[in-house]
């Protein structure tokens, strides 16, 4: 059993607030928390709307024309 699965939701916070500072410093532990954004809405919901209508093969159609030619091998 880790160490953090008995600690309480603040107690995580505060350790991982500690870990980032202590590796980061406390400049860069703010720029890596500003970089969080849970966003909003329901992904769910709009994943199935986006992509209601595009089949399997559409897909992989789609990643083979992204892909560079190195890449596709």
């Amino acid at each position: 059993m880790s160490k953090s699965s008995s600690m309480s939701a603040y107690e995580i916070r505060l350790e991982g607030w500690k870990a980032l500072t202590e590796r980061l410093g406390p400049s860069g532990a703010m720029r890596f928390m500003m970089q969080y954004d849970p966003g909003h809405g329901d992904y769910s919901q709009v994943r199935h709307e986006i992509f209601a209508d595009l089949d399997i093969e559409e897909l992989l159609a789609a990643v083979r024309r992204q892909q560079s030619p190195d890449q596709s091998r």
